[in-house]
This record gives C-alpha cells, sequence and structure tokens, in this order.
C-alpha cells in the first residue's frame, strides 16, 4: 500500500502525496498509517526541514474509504472509540505534533477526514478549484478526525457550526475569506507555489519553527501563567541551537543569516 502514498524528498523536503487518485485519494487504514509513520520520519531526520502534503489527480481527499464495512453489527461498545483514536485522530495528531512546518497544497475536493488533514497543517495553499466540506452531516454521522477542535480555533465557533451542521461545499476564495487557507493561487500555480513555500521554510531556522508551531499550537488550550512559561522555556532551549547564534551574528553584521537546521 506504500505506492498509495507516494515519498520523496527533495531539496530538504519532504513531499508526501495521496495518490489513489480513482477514489479522489480516500484514506484507507494502510495509507493513514504510512502517513503517520511518514511524519515521524520527517521529525526526527535532521536533513527534512519541512513537509508538504497533497493529493494526486483531480482531488486532496475526499475523506476516510468507508468501503471496509462501515455497517458491520459485529461491534461492541467501544469498537468505534477506538477506531477514531488510532484512525482518524492519530494521522491529525501526527500533523500537529511534527517537528516540522507541514504545508498542505489542496488541489480539489478535500471533505470530512481530508479537509480536517488540511487544517491541522501549519499553512493552506489552495487551488482555485479547491473546495472543502464537511460531508459528516451528509451522512448522519458527528464530526470527527478533530474537526470540532481545529475549526473553531481556526474561524470561531459560529461559523463553525454553520459549515458542519449544513455541510455546504466552501469553495477555495470562501475559505480564504473565512480563514480556512492562507493563499488561493490558479490550479496550474499550485506545485510552483507550494514548491516556493516549502523552499522558504526548508532555509529557515528549523528548531525555531518547531518550537513557535508548539507554542502557538498550544496557546489556545493554556493560561497565561503557563504560556508565558512556556514562551520562556523554548527562548531558553532555542538559544542553545547554532541557528540562533548564527542569526544573532548576521544581524550584528547587517547579512543574511544561513540556517542549517541546527
Amino acid at each position: 500500500m506504500s505506492e498509495a502514498v507516494r515519498h520523496e524528498i527533495r531539496d530538504h523536503v519532504s513531499y508526501l502525496t495521496l495518490n489513489r487518485p480513482e477514489s479522489l485519494n480516500a484514506l484507507t487504514p494502510a495509507m493513514r498509517d504510512r502517513l503517520v509513520d511518514l511524519l515521524a520520519q520527517a521529525s526526527a531526520a535532521p536533513d527534512v526541514r519541512a513537509v508538504v502534503l497533497t493529493g494526486s489527480g483531480r482531488g486532496f481527499c475526499a475523506g476516510a474509504d468507508l468501503r471496509g464495512g462501515a455497517g458491520s453489527g459485529d461491534r461492541v461498545p467501544g469498537d468505534v472509540a477506538r477506531m477514531l483514536r488510532l484512525g482518524a485522530q492519530r494521522l491529525v495528531c501526527a500533523v500537529l505534533d511534527c517537528e516540522k512546518p507541514v504545508l498542505a497544497a489542496v488541489n480539489g475536493t478535500a471533505a470530512g477526514l481530508g479537509a480536517h488533514l488540511a487544517f491541522a497543517c501549519d499553512l493552506v495553499l489552495a487551488a482555485e478549484s479547491a473546495r472543502f466540506i464537511e460531508v459528516f452531516v451528509r451522512r448522519g454521522l458527528v464530526p470527527d478526525a478533530a474537526g470540532a477542535y481545529l475549526l473553531p480555533r481556526l474561524i470561531g465557533p459560529q461559523r463553525a457550526k454553520e459549515l458542519m451542521f449544513f455541510g455546504d461545499a466552501v469553495p477555495a476564495p470562501e475559505a480564504h475569506r473565512l480563514g480556512l487557507v492562507n493563499r488561493v493561487v490558479p490550479d496550474p500555480d499550485l506545485p510552483k507555489a507550494a514548491h516556493a513555500w516549502a523552499t522558504r521554510l526548508s532555509s529557515g531556522p528549523t528548531r525555531a519553527l518547531a518550537l513557535a508551531k508548539h507554542l502557538l499550537n498550544t496557546s489556545l488550550d493554556t493560561d497565561r501563567a503557563s504560556a508565558l512559561a512556556a514562551e520562556a522555556w523554548a527562548q531558553e532551549i532555542n538559544m542553545t541551537t547554532a541557528d540562533a547564534g548564527e542569526g544573532l551574528r548576521a544581524f550584528a553584521e547587517r547579512r543574511d543569516a544561513e540556517f542549517r537546521g541546527r
């Protein structure tokens, strides 16, 4: 199943491409596990300094592949919750916890888990043809894959409820207006735009970005005193890195810094 998730590393960037275009890249359990493993590898690899997540064909990700017996009558209480913890929730957490910046390049429909996978990324580029759908209500389901955690933090609870209660498709320009995506680009320009942003990320101070990501991701879940203590310790840790020293020297010498991710 590894071929269903294409992986290559170029110029210090780990490119992850969902590769089941015939199903709009609906995620199977094997694909989820593969993505979790690759995100963990990106965190641990010193030479990987950014991650790009995209889809092949005309869709980013249509959500979870539900053809594996979603209606089975053999379940007992606790099975569904366990499936979510080990599946969709584990994948979203792998994106949120990745120590490298993760950029989503959304090239078409992102529905359900697919939408939440994009929203969990640190930055989101969307093609003009992209659209985001909180499809759960259409199936009589409760939103999962951390959607009720992610959306209010991105756009506030009222707008999140509108998207989740009605399940309407949100075109890329509207998603940009709401604050769900960072930038919308013409469809042919998406790979180039994603590469340009990934190159900027991969040339940055990698450890400082990881610490900044952690501070930002936890900021809405903590009190002021804890947030400021975390900030102080993050600064303390970061000052031990070579990139911090390089940045300060470059400032003093009035030149551009050359960060190496160390």
